[in-house]
């Protein structure tokens, strides 16, 4: 069941972002499940400029008090192009979701680092930590989600 959830958690927030990009004027387009690592097609009404968009889905049982975070890949570190942005949702339970529109280089380099971070610094007990195919994307702080919290404009469209 664990499954199905995540993957209508996943939809919704696919359905979310293109409702919001509709709605501010663009032509938002949703790819098929299968198409690898754009969920979303956005462009001007004419056409001028089209980008990709990548969409990841948290609710509250991916937040803290502080920092919100959602699950990435390690292939997501080397995925990054000046047409490709994330829009991270953050579902909220009675209102509307957060969104954090960033780039993807800026992603890339953050995931990056940080898990480089992560496994250099020992784990329960002292261990070495082993490496993993997860990386984790945070908005820890009121002055990083500034950047990104419903910053459409950073789609440049």
């Amino acid at each position: 069941m664990q499954g199905k959830k995540t993957l209508v958690v996943g939809l919704a927030g696919t359905y979310y972002v293109a409702a919001e990009l509709s709605q501010l004027g663009h032509i938002a387009t949703v790819t098929s499940r299968n198409a690898e690592g754009i969920d979303i097609l956005a462009s001007r009404p004419d056409g001028s400029k089209v980008v990709s968009i990548q969409v990841k889905t948290s609710g509250a049982a991916q937040r803290s008090r502080f920092t919100r975070s959602w699950i990435m890949g390690k292939k997501d570190e080397k995925r990054f192009s000046s047409g490709l942005f994330y829009v991270f949702v953050d579902l909220q339970p009675d209102s509307k979701p957060d969104f954090y529109v960033v780039p993807s280089k800026v992603v890339a380099d953050y995931i990056r680092e940080t898990h480089k971070k992560w496994v250099s610094t020992p784990g329960r007990g002292g261990k070495q930590r082993k490496d993993t195919e997860m990386r984790l994307f945070e908005i820890y702080d009121d002055s990083v989600a500034a950047k990104y919290l419903n910053k459409w404009e950073n789609l440049g469209l």
